[in-house]
């Protein structure tokens, strides 16, 4: 076969099925990717052990990642351009993979963090590609079920990758999580030599590196102001640079988009107030999906005490529930106004981080498991129509620009909703304990409780003074954990109350009535 073939060629070659490898190609290389933007929770509390790490630093695994995906999805047109769809997807295959190996023989958490900004950078430039390439290759009446295929590897892979994770970190060690995806990576290689185009031009346009770097800088600053706001204090010089600097930048940024020739983001794309509801919408999907997929793990692990394997379990009956939904749901987005279904997707996720946010320690395994299994349902009927609903109000020419805000606007909601959701987290709980304690002072209720586990203690062959002391820290482990609880249920509460605001925008994505 030879080296270089555009789509055409490509699509004369394999015939009908041509679609169905490059879907294929496309999915293998995003299961590697996208899984790792949430294998990693069901590996925090293994990592903070072993590095010493609070969790306001560990949730920068998590942040570096969903931000360096972010910046990186800006990219994906320049790159299609410049190095052809094959030669870009290529590209970020091999960069994700060397982040892995980085990633696996990490000696400290410096290391650890880089590994996790090359790992992000890559498959969000992937991301981006494979929507437009998907794009492509699908007809305009398919182009729903085409989406509904490529949100199997963005929602699936993270739902299942935590299971395999937990599994290796309880038999090897958290290491071993980051060769997970090679294997895929290497299949992705291979099929995007054989199926791929070489659709690049002759004179590749020049890529926007001022904007690149103020957009980078902006996203960093504002992200590092948020996590460091609780630790170090909201009016602290430091907190208030980042989200000074943060503001400036992203000023800047929009300057230099209106100026330059080579936009990473088109702005002309937010003319059409359509497309400016699924931007919105899909900035509270990402929120809402990386947000609840790092509280869930760190819940039953921390609160529960389950195992890495067994919170990753938590996560299967999700990932079989969207293997089933993606299909109908892509199918559906090509017969129905997308609206209808954005709109029912996304009241049944804020229904069940509803009913998460009334969980306890003794919330049942299979009843957490239907409240995420809901949820995902939810974001199954949303995304395949959020994808080709806000694209299909563009103009062919601005289609890719298109594909890089919403998946831009996706990831950015996510890298900015585990961080604040960490802060907010962290916040709660240190109300409630505040709250707890201070009416344990003086209380009756205190006192009987004391009484029991000295009672406790004693029959257990404790005496002495060492009762009273033992009877005081078991209750005061008893107020940590149950504001620990109630932290937690805040934090899926507030989940729920921004995916219910998120309705609004999306019924402004409704097609125009005729006159």
């Amino acid at each position: 076969m030879p080296s270089r073939a555009t789509v055409d060629e490509l699509a004369a070659r394999y015939g009908a099925a041509y679609k169905w490898y490059v879907s294929l190609t496309i999915l293998v290389g995003l299961i590697a990717m996208v899984a790792s933007a949430t294998i990693v929770n069901v590996a925090m509390p293994d990592i903070m052990g072993e590095f010493g790490l609070g969790q306001d630093q560990a949730q920068w695994l998590s942040t570096a990642f969903l931000a360096s995906m972010t910046a990186a999805m800006l990219a994906a047109t320049w790159a299609a351009k410049s190095f052809g769809s094959r030669g870009a997807f290529s590209i970020a295959l091999v960069a994700f993979s060397f982040g892995s190996l980085i990633g696996a023989f990490s000696p400290n958490d410096t290391w650890l963090i880089v590994a996790r900004i090359i790992q992000g950078a890559a498959a969000g430039l992937a991301q981006s590609l494979g929507t437009v390439t998907m794009f492509q290759v699908f007809p305009p009446n398919r182009r729903g079920s085409a989406m509904g295929l490529y949100g199997m590897g963005i929602i699936l892979a993270p739902a299942l990758g935590p299971t395999a994770g937990g599994m290796l970190i309880d038999n090897y060690s958290w290491h071993y999580v980051f060769f997970l995806g090679l294997p895929f990576c290497a299949i992705s290689l291979a099929l995007a030599s054989m199926f791929l185009a070489t659709d690049r031009e002759s004179e590749p346009p020049p890529f926007d590196w001022l904007g690149f770097i103020l957009l980078t800088v902006g996203i960093a600053a504002f992200l590092t102001g948020l996590s460091n706001g609780q630790r170090m204090g909201w009016d602290s010089a430091f907190v208030r640079g980042n989200f000074c600097l943060a503001i400036v930048t992203a000023i800047g940024f929009v300057a230099q988009e209106r100026r330059t020739r080579t936009p990473l983001l088109a702005l002309e794309v937010y003319h059409n107030p359509r497309f400016v509801g699924a931007f919105l919408v899909a900035f509270v999907y990402g929120l809402g999906v990386y947000g609840s997929t790092y509280l869930v793990p760190l819940f039953v692990q921390t609160v529960q005490g389950y195992t890495p394997t067994e919170a990753g379990l938590l996560l299967m009956p999700a990932g079989i529930a969207l293997g089933i939904i993606f299909p109908l749901s892509g199918r559906l987005s090509d017969q129905l106004p997308p609206h209808i279904l954005i709109l029912a997707g996304m009241a049944l996720f804020a229904f069940s981080s509803y009913l998460m946010g009334q969980i306890s320690t003794d919330t049942a395994f299979w009843t957490f498991a239907f409240y995420v299994v809901l949820g995902r349902i939810g974001m199954g009927l949303l995304l395949p129509s959020l994808n080709s609903g806000s694209l299909r109000v563009l103009e062919p020419h601005l289609v890719s620009h298109g594909a890089g805000s919403i998946n831009f606007s996706r990831q950015l909601g996510g890298a900015i909703g585990v961080d604040m959701i960490s802060v907010y987290l962290e916040r709660q709980t240190t109300f409630y304990a505040h709250e707890i304690n201070a009416m344990q002072t003086g209380s009756d209720v205190s006192a009987a409780t004391l009484h029991l586990i000295s009672e406790a203690l004693r029959q257990a062959g404790l005496v002495g003074s060492v009762v009273a002391s033992e009877a005081h820290r078991f209750l005061s482990d008893m107020v940590a954990a149950q504001a620990h609880v109630m932290g937690f249920r805040a934090s899926f509460l507030l989940v729920a109350a921004i995916s219910f605001v998120a309705l609004l925008p999306a019924w402004f994505m409704r097609p125009k009535q005729p006159k």
